[in-house]
């Protein structure tokens, strides 16, 4: 036969200014209105009473909702100036008094000021959360070049199948949607250019626009915001769930370097990978560009490559290429900084896989202001 479940109940038995309180049924959370309802009436059935005895003799089943609400009944009894305590208690139900035990949560303190000191105290604090991700970044580097300097001292050290692996998935795989997305961005480029030049009749200056714009800026500038937001997320997801599930402190405790193991080789590959997905993100762009010029500008492809030398140099396709690597380090460095600071919960792993791609982005493009402004300087 099934147990039916028995509701909360109690007595009460007055002598003097003392009451006892006899619990029985079940208070549990099947019953969850019932044992609130029983808490509250608790509270009241105790009066004006000095003292109160809450006998749990007759309780069958007792969990964590029915033992917090019981002990939030005998601390508010306590605070009312009634001397509560629990009698016949059996040790399992003791145990989970205890630690069920009711607490009372303190309301954060609300902030003081105004609404504009506020503002400025929320920017200052991120002026010195940026300063502090800019000093631990700068370490992480130095640990990362020690690390490769150690790898050319010696050799062992160097993981180069973890490398081509890394560059098979960031440089080989990322091959589509790079080209896709700057052979659009080519098109669109030229496509605007075409019909703002006309108004002036110079249309044959799309040329000069598509070349230098694409070669020195766009492209190095959106393969490697693809990248971070491709394979950097990729990277923090990975390492944070090895930190999750604790594999990095195994490799520590069997004597690897997390460093060496994990770190070097996908920053190498993302060294490597930048530059060969800028010069293919270059030729599609380009391509793109000498479609739409035929198309709306009658610029036939033939007459299109016959003038891009006459418009650029080869520093300006070297600008581009430069900047690669930086990106791509850059990119690594916040990636795995952000991987590493992950805490042991999904929201944690949310957080800084945000973090990453976001920093990323950011980063690449204060990289590629430093870039130009050192460029114009040089007059590169």
């Amino acid at each position: 036969m099934m147990d039916v479940a028995e509701g909360p109940t109690f007595s009460s038995e007055r002598s003097g200014d003392a009451v006892r309180l006899r619990l029985a049924g079940h208070w549990t959370l099947d019953a969850c209105a019932g044992i609130e309802k029983g808490a509250g009436a608790l509270v009241s059935e105790a009066g004006a009473a000095r003292r109160a005895i809450i006998d749990l003799a007759g309780v069958q089943r007792l969990d964590t909702a029915g033992a917090w609400l019981i002990d939030k009944t005998r601390q508010e009894l306590s605070a009312k100036g009634v001397d509560a305590e629990f009698q016949s208690i059996s040790p399992e139900f003791g145990i989970l008094l205890k630690e069920a035990h009711f607490r009372a949560f303190d309301a954060p303190p609300r902030r003081k000021g105004s609404y504009l000191m506020t503002i400025f105290a929320d920017v200052g604090e991120s002026v010195v959360i940026s300063g502090r991700d800019l000093f631990n970044g700068v370490e992480f580097l130095g640990e990362v070049v020690a690390a490769m300097g150690k790898s050319l001292i010696n050799p062992a050290h160097f993981r180069a199948t973890s490398v081509v692996s890394h560059l098979e998935t960031i440089a080989f795989r990322g091959v589509p949607i790079v080209v896709l997305i700057n052979f659009l961005v080519g098109a669109i480029v030229a496509q605007q250019g075409i019909f703002q030049l006309r108004r002036f009749g110079a249309t044959i200056l799309v040329v000069d626009l598509i070349g230098i714009l694409i070669l020195r800026e766009l492209g190095v500038l959106l393969t490697s915001i693809m990248i971070a937001g491709r394979s950097g997320s990729a990277i923090t997801a990975e390492l944070g769930s090895m930190k999750m599930r604790e594999e990095i402190d195994a490799l520590v405790v069997m004597g690897l370097r997390p460093i060496e193991v994990l770190i070097v080789p996908r920053i190498l590959a993302l060294i490597i990978s930048l530059p060969l997905l800028t010069f293919l993100a270059d030729m599609s762009a380009v391509a793109g560009g000498i479609l739409v010029s035929w198309v709306y500008g009658g610029i036939t492809p033939k007459s299109f490559i016959a003038l891009l030398p006459a418009a650029i140099a080869v520093h300006t396709f070297l600008s581009g290429i430069i900047k690669a690597p930086f990106m791509g380090l850059v990119i690594g460095l916040i990636a795995c900084v952000e991987g590493l600071a992950v805490e042991g919960s999904a929201e944690s792993l949310g957080r800084q896989v945000t973090a990453s791609v976001v920093k990323s982005i950011f980063m690449v493009i204060v990289v590629d202001g430093i870039f130009a402004v050192f460029f114009a300087a040089v007059r590169f």
